[in-house]
């Protein structure tokens, strides 16, 4: 009786010159078995890889971001499409004016940031967010699986819109310290709620930064350069706001933060030029 015989001729896999050859038949024989099993679990496990970074790579499409480098708005998605490693165009908007892009992309609000995926334009910067989250679902998590988390999430980041403002430039001395004690109470309820959502964890989304984290992460960079502004004032104290103290140095150091959260010099001579420009108006 002859021995049973496989010949493998050739494998190739789409867009890929991927060829495994065996000139010879290999000969089974009872003394030398052949652990095919083990083969085959190589070659699927490598099979299924391959096109699930193709099918990610198809879903990507063309993903375009107009923005601002010093807008904390125009942070948050960058940070998301960082977290799902999504690779995107980020198209720069010049201070003082807005490109016929922005204009036609986003006509109601004319503002930044505007996420373009496949040419279709999604405005709001928390809204973009979610729809990263969405669409990119493959990719770690952003929002919570919990309705109840989520709705929590929701809450603190429209708090943070509404009352935390991480760059109080405003023209008087009394309407500056107004802004400064309003931002110092709106920290010091984020520590507590910090304390409650993270769990005892690194980020309000747990283990890895979530939604909470890029929606008040995003003004770190601005947060920073005001206490400059501002001579000193501490904002984020490590008497008063001791856990935002840490998860802020572990928030910047984040793979996906730290390349593009803004410098605080940088940030400083941005303020320079921002702070021209509204006094002429203020005096006016």
């Amino acid at each position: 009786i002859k021995e049973p015989i496989i010949s493998l001729l050739s494998l190739t896999l789409p867009t890929e010159s991927l060829y495994i050859r065996i000139s010879r038949p290999c000969f089974l024989s009872p003394n030398r078995k052949l652990k095919i099993s083990s083969f085959y679990s190589v070659f699927f496990h490598f099979f299924s890889q391959h096109f699930s970074a193709l099918a990610m790579a198809s879903n990507n499409g063309d993903v375009k971001l107009i923005g601002a480098w010093a807008s904390p708005y125009v942070m948050r998605p960058r940070i998301a499409l960082n977290v799902k490693s999504v690779e995107y165009e980020f198209l720069q908007e010049q201070f003082g004016s807005k490109s016929e892009l922005l204009l036609k992309s986003n006509p109601v609000h004319k503002k930044i940031p505007v996420l373009l995926h496949n040419g279709k334009p999604i405005c709001e910067s928390s809204i973009i967010v979610e729809y990263i989250d969405e669409v990119w679902s493959s990719g770690p998590s952003i929002l919570p699986s919990d309705p109840y988390d989520r709705a929590v999430a929701r809450f603190w980041a429209a708090y943070l819109d509404e009352k935390v403002r991480a760059a109080p430039m405003a023209a008087t001395e009394e309407a500056k310290n107004a802004a400064v004690e309003q931002l110092k109470e709106g920290l010091a309820l984020l520590e507590g709620a910090y304390g409650e959502i993270s769990k005892g964890k690194d980020f309000f989304g747990g283990e890895k930064i979530g939604f909470l984290d890029i929606a008040f992460g995003s003004m770190l960079g601005w947060l920073r350069a005001v206490q400059v502004i501002l001579g000193g004032v501490k904002l984020l104290d490590e008497e008063k706001t001791p856990g935002l103290c840490k998860w802020a140095v572990k928030f910047s150091a984040d793979p996906a933060v730290k390349d593009v959260l803004p410098e605080t010099e940088k940030l400083l001579e941005f303020a320079k030029i921002l702070m021209a420009k509204m006094k002429p108006a203020s005096s006016s």
